[in-house]
Parts: C-alpha cells; structure tokens; sequence
C-alpha cells in the first residue's frame, strides 16, 4: 500500500484543532520546502513554507496573482467544485485585487488606518480594554477568548464602523460563520451554506449601511466605504459589500487569536511573563513576537500567471500557489531557536501582516489594540492560569483557540 502524503493533512480543517501542523512545516523546510501538496481537494498546489520563498511570492504580485483566486483554500472537493458557482470578490475586494487597481482602491479606504489616525484610539482603546476586565476580574474565572479577545476588537471595529451596540453579536456570529465554517460550533448547515451564509449578512449589512451614509460626512468606516472614489467613481456595491466583509473579519479575528495565543504562552512560559511585567517597554517587542508565534491567518493563496522557478522548482501558470505564513515564521534560517516564544526577540522579520502590496491594511490598528490588551491583561489579572482545557478553531486559515478557561484571583477592577 502507498504510504499517506503526510502533507495532506494541511488540508484538513480538524487536523489543525488536534494535530500539529509545525512538525509538517519544519519537515517540509527540510525536505522540500516548495512542495506539491494534496489533500482533500482535487486540484493540487505548491506549499511554500520556507520564509525567502514566501518574500519571492509576496513582491511579484503579477506573477502570483491574488485576484485569480480567493486567498483561502476551498474546505473540500465540494466547495472547490462550486467556487466558480459563488459570488466572489474577485477584482473587489482589496485581498482579491492585483495592482495597480489594488493600489487605487487600498489607497481609497486606508485613511483611518493610518499611523495617526490610529494612534488617536489608544486611549479610548484602553478604556474599553479595562471595561471589559473589570466585568470578569470579580468572578475570579473566564473564558480568555469569548470573554475578553474576541470582545475587545469587536467593540473597536464597530465603534470605528459606527455600528449600533444591538448589532456587535451579530457580527461576531456572522464572522465566526465566515471564518470558521468547518467548526460544528458555529455551523447551521454544511460547511459551505455556513461560510456563504456568514459572508452574505456580513456584506448585506455593510452595504445598507454604507449606502444610507453615502453623501454624508465621513465620520466612520462605513461612511468612508459609502464615499470613497477609485478612478474618479464611487465604489460600486460590490466594492462596498467585500471590502466591508474584510474590514470586519480583519478587524476581529486577528487580534483575538494573537490575543489568546499570546496569553497562553505567558502562561505556560512564567519566566516571559515576569521579564514582560518587569520591564514594559518590552511590550512591543512582545507584541512582534506573538503576531510571529501565532501567524494569526495562517496562509494565504494565489495563481501564478506565468512560469516561474520558486525553490528549485518549475511553477507553471495557472498553478495554485499557496504561502505558509505560519511556516514561514518558524524558519530556522531566520529565526534563531523558532520554538522558543521570546517577548525581547530582535530582529523580528515576521510575515504575520505578509509584505509588499498585500501588506495588511489594519497593521497599525491591530498593534495598538495587541499592545493595549496584553499590557491591561497582565497588568490587572496578575495571577492568571489555565483552568481547563484550550480548544482550538477547525479552520486551515485561521486556526486560533476557541475557548481558553482562565482562572485568577478575584478581585475590584476600576473602570
């Protein structure tokens, strides 16, 4: 009998809640660090795991197209059957656009995440971070993730999108819908009628909302999608209903699942959390350090256009190319002693945010939010600890924890 393709499981969602895909990454830096990899999907594609390949694919944006294919990887033969069925965003949406339209079109919306735009919600930031704190620190036990990461930037992104309070959760159930399909805890259907479902309510949503706001003052995200011009047009409603899609996703999962991650390795690593407590200016190299360790998106796909040589091996155009970020931050030849989760590591050249054109719009915001929250965590809830078992998200991109039952000494937080 032929041995299994141990690759294989990188395209299996459950795999990544119970496995551990970095002992597959670090086989196949060695081994073959540009692989064709096959799984539960009929067509194959290239695994890139090794940091310097991963840079080749990030600054030739027209040679490994993002707008031929959706950034993720279909969940089974059945979804990658259909993709050609479904309403994307192909040429839309900022993650599904190649330059220069993507230039035009990111350079249309990014004016509320720029450096000083963003720097303006670090106090507001922190009062929501101590508000949401001072709400479980009296119970003396929480769920870290439900309870206090997946919160925080749910409340950022729908203040910055000026969304009605009634509506947060909603959101939060829609993206975990999106994100997350192949998870049974927030399933309604098949993975696919989940993933659609919580795609299309998102983007309804958005889209209402920014049309009402078109015309008006640009006061918030919504609006700015309602006013924002590309090549001296309004943006049409699929522009509006994708890009808003992306705003939400981005402005919640990622920085809960670096949140929770990063927690968890303080925890389990007492003598990083001292030196961070000890001395807080190391805070922003702490904050590198998790985006590296957790890889909150895990990877991300694209289409060569063209042939092209990657690691030693022919990639042919049309080929299905898929960077590991979370491989790629695990790289021996860059990052000394990988495994090893360190609050002072410099240099930190991580791809967490990717690089080049792609580069992630929301960076400056999600390292507020990361420095914000992990300082008021350990600051205010000194002694936390595990209290149960952490579960972790079914999702081949992005794999983060679940639930992480927390305990702590009761205690008054002010507000």
């Amino acid at each position: 009998m032929e041995e299994r393709d141990y690759a294989c499981d990188l395209t299996d969602p459950a795999f990544f809640a119970t496995g551990d895909p970095h002992a597959i990454w670090r086989r196949m830096r060695a081994e073959a660090p540009v692989r064709l990899t096959r799984g539960r999907i009929r067509t194959p594609f290239w695994s890139v795991t090794r940091h310097e390949d991963a840079l080749t694919v990030c600054r030739n944006p027209t040679v490994f197209s993002s707008q031929r294919v959706s950034p993720l990887l279909p969940v089974d033969t059945w979804a990658e059957a259909h993709e050609h069925e479904r309403e994307d965003g192909k040429g839309a949406i900022l993650v599904m656009t190649d330059p220069p339209f993507h230039t035009a079109l990111r350079k249309s919306y990014n004016a509320s995440f720029l450096p000083r735009a963003v720097a303006k919600w670090e106090e507001p930031a922190r009062q929501l971070a101590r508000e949401i704190i001072a709400e479980v620190a009296p119970k003396g036990r929480c769920d870290l993730v439900t309870d206090v990461a997946a919160r925080f930037p749910l409340t950022i992104i729908c203040r910055m999108m000026d969304v009605p309070r009634s509506d947060w959760a909603s959101l939060l159930r829609w993206s975990n819908m999106a994100i997350a399909s192949d998870e049974p805890e927030y399933q309604i259907g098949t993975a696919e009628e989940t993933r659609r479902e919580g795609f299309a309510r998102i983007s309804t949503y958005c889209l209402k909302a920014a049309l009402e706001r078109r015309g008006q003052p640009v006061t918030d995200l919504l609006s700015a999608m309602g006013n924002a011009e590309v090549y001296g047009r309004k943006w049409n409603e699929r522009e509006i209903a994708f890009n808003g899609v992306l705003t939400v996703l981005g402005g919640i999962d990622t920085t809960r699942n670096t949140t929770a991650g990063a927690m968890l390795e303080l925890i389990r690593h007492p003598q990083e959390m001292a030196r961070l407590r000890a001395n807080p200016a190391l805070m922003r190299t702490a904050v590198e350090e998790a985006l590296r360790w957790t890889s909150p998106i895990a990877h991300v796909r694209r289409e060569a256009t063209r042939d092209f040589e990657l690691g030693g091996q022919k990639i042919r155009q049309g080929d299905w190319v898929v960077v590991w970020i979370a491989s790629a931050n695990r790289d021996e030849e860059v990052f000394p002693d990988p495994d090893r989760f360190d609050v002072g590591r410099t240099p930190n050249e991580h791809l967490a945010f990717l690089y080049g054109e792609h580069y992630c719009l929301g960076a400056h915001l999600a390292r507020l939010e990361l420095r914000v929250i992990l300082s008021e965590l350990i600051s205010l809830l000194p002694d936390m600890e595990l209290d149960g078992q952490v579960q972790w998200t079914q999702s081949t991109q992005v794999p983060g924890i679940k639930h992480m039952p927390v305990r702590f000494t009761p205690r008054e937080v002010a507000r």
